[in-house]
């Protein structure tokens, strides 16, 4: 998978429009449609930029597919809260969830 293919499926797993990809990496809507038409990586401080507006490292993005899936904050301390609960709420959390 190239760079910005990457790019495209991290923003869509996102559920952000190309334009919220640009307002949170501080980018211009015109620098990011530019990458886009002409089809080539951005350089290495744009796709930091990006990264960071992903909550990501250039290591992380660059990472192949063995390392554990990059976890947003809110997702990482829901992750430390279910780790606390005894079985038996934990049960409930997954009944919950699973309706």
């Amino acid at each position: 998978m190239g760079v910005i293919d990457k790019i495209e499926k991290m923003r869509e797993e996102r559920g952000w429009t190309k334009y919220k990809l640009a307002d949170e990496a501080n980018l211009t809507y015109s620098s990011l449609m530019s990458m886009y038409a002409r089809n080539t990586p951005p350089k290495l401080d744009i796709l930091e930029m990006i990264c960071t507006a992903f909550g990501i490292s250039l290591a992380q993005f660059f990472a192949d597919g063995s390392v554990a899936e990059i976890l947003l904050p809110d997702e990482k301390e829901l992750i430390r809260k279910y780790r606390r609960l005894t079985d038996e709420k934990k049960r409930a959390v997954n009944i919950l969830i699973d309706k």
